[in-house]
């Protein structure tokens, strides 16, 4: 049995989460913390695969010469 309290709050993170790429856009942790108070975006992604998104990663860097992980919904051929 799992007692995690934050399962609801982790549902409605991934469904806002889910909204935003299904929108064409592109997340980093950061963005997620900042617009959804998502300290894990990582495993919100994980999540979000399991439900069936194709969800790609590529490096990004940051204006100071960082390197973090951006999240995108890959694109469906048609």
């Amino acid at each position: 049995m799992n007692d995690n309290q934050n399962i609801p709050e982790c549902a409605s993170q991934c469904a806002k989460i889910r909204g935003w790429l299904l929108d064409g856009k592109t997340i980093t942790s950061l963005e997620a913390l900042m617009m959804f108070g998502c300290m894990r975006l990582a495993s919100r992604i994980y999540d979000l695969r399991e439900q069936g998104l194709d969800i790609g990663v590529r490096k990004k860097i940051t204006p100071t010469g960082k390197y973090v992980a951006e999240y995108f919904l890959k694109a469906k051929e048609i």
